[in-house]
């Protein structure tokens, strides 16, 4: 079975384990394994309930530790609990690996009271559990806080390492804090003896170009010391976006398929950018660039998770089993909201219509039918916490913080880059990202 796992064939790993007369720990984990490396996430976590029910294993510390990892990947914060209790059940709480497991699950899950107190109880802290917490920060929003962790981890006399590095940089990049991650960038090599990688020029060139330096960034990618990769070129691209360096971008986009790795996002950026200046003769040329290129688009999604599963949403979907509650609770909070002052956000729509077709393409985003969803299906106060596989647009952020307001429902939703809290009609990034 581990030999078909190691090899990537899957359905033959899977064949193999359901003729097993006896399966132990080992096979369990490697079960596990197998679905996690072809993205079956979902049913690596209804490993845990098999095992338990099982005569043969039970879950071990490596069960968790892929367990915990699968429920950061799919922001599924009960099930992660579910596994913490377990832990502290079977004393496998007390490990550092564990440890360090839980603070990043509960970071990537948005729930950073969770992270700093298995944090605060660790009795040792290795490089891991202070890079996994300053991570955390990072990407949570709370990019002097994480500066502070770096400070403290130095203090504690443990020395900081590239992932260190990482993680405080893009601290610096989610909340533009320019000067200090020159100066963290800089101090890197100087007083650390570590040689900035492809993620911390990546961390740089966000900082510059949400910062508006576009120019400074696209120089600083051509005078790196390692090779630009895709990554930081479609990081480029989105300080084109967020700019209107709609020129650039097109440079930016040769650059990618210069390295053969062009994907239909990059080509959506561009999209986006055209359609911000109202160009849509450029617009049309970049459609027809991708039909020519066979670039197809694949709808962004959203999960959710609710009672211990996992519910998907693409824009305007009707697979969900109540999609006639849904769509009928998201035109009662669209009204709700309208009444508060919102306005959709035309500039989101990529597509030269009218202004009330452009507001009806944008009412039924996948994040907007996930939280509708989470209205609907939870008491009143209670937490919305949604993960998107792409960034929010500019009218789902509007949506979510006149939400929050209104509905008094903090709204947590993770998108590809970083996470957004909203409550009150703030967002944690104010309005940076």
């Amino acid at each position: 079975m581990e030999f078909y796992s190691s090899n990537e064939k899957y359905t033959e790993a899977c064949k193999v384990f359901d003729e097993m007369p006896h399966r132990d720990t080992i096979a369990w984990n490697v079960l596990i394994s197998v679905y996690m490396s072809n993205k079956r996430t979902r049913d690596a976590l209804a490993v845990f309930d098999m095992m338990q029910s099982s005569y043969d294993s039970q879950p071990d510390n490596v069960t968790c530790l892929m367990l915990l990892q699968a429920c950061a990947n799919l922001n599924a914060l009960a099930f992660g609990e579910r596994v913490h209790r377990y832990c502290e059940e079977h004393g496998f709480d007390k490990a550092m690996n564990i440890c360090n497991a839980l603070i990043t699950m509960y970071s990537r899950c948005g729930c950073l009271e969770k992270a700093f107190e298995v944090f605060k109880g660790m009795t040792e802290k290795d490089v891991v559990s202070w890079t996994a917490m300053i991570s955390g920060l990072a990407s949570n929003g709370y990019g002097r806080d994480a500066i502070e962790a770096f400070r403290e981890m130095q203090r504690a006399g443990v020395s900081p390492d590239d992932q260190t590095f990482t993680g405080v940089l893009s601290a610096c990049s989610h909340s533009g804090l320019l000067d200090e991650g020159r100066m963290f960038f800089n101090s890197m090599s100087k007083e650390f003896g570590i040689s900035p990688n492809i993620h911390h020029y990546g961390c740089v060139v966000d900082l510059m170009g949400r910062a508006g330096m576009v120019d400074e960034a696209y120089n600083l990618i051509n005078s790196m010391k390692v090779k630009p990769d895709a990554t930081i070129w479609r990081t480029l691209l989105g300080a084109c976006r967020i700019h209107h360096q709609a020129d650039l971008g097109v440079q930016v986009i040769e650059r990618l398929i210069e390295l053969k790795a062009q994907e239909a996002g990059d080509y959506v950026l561009l999209l986006n950018i055209y359609s911000s200046l109202g160009d849509w003769g450029k617009v049309i040329n970049v459609r027809k660039m991708m039909k020519d290129r066979g670039i197809q688009t694949n709808p962004a999604c959203s999960t959710i998770e609710f009672r211990g599963k996992i519910h998907e949403f693409v824009a305007n979907d009707f697979s969900h089993p109540r999609k006639t509650e849904i769509y009928e609770m998201l035109d009662e909070i669209n009204q709700q909201l309208r009444i508060a002052g919102y306005n959709a956000e035309t500039v989101a729509e990529l597509h030269n219509v009218g202004a009330e077709e452009k507001q009806i393409a944008l009412s039924y985003h996948s994040e907007k039918l996930a939280i509708a969803f989470a209205v609907l299906s939870t008491p009143p106060g209670t937490s919305i916490r949604v993960a998107k596989d792409l960034r929010i647009c500019v009218d789902c952020h509007n949506f979510a913080k006149i939400l929050s307001a209104v509905y008094s429902r903090e709204v947590v939703i993770r998108d590809r880059n970083r996470f957004h809290h909203f409550r009150e009609g703030r967002c944690s990034c104010n309005d940076y990202w």
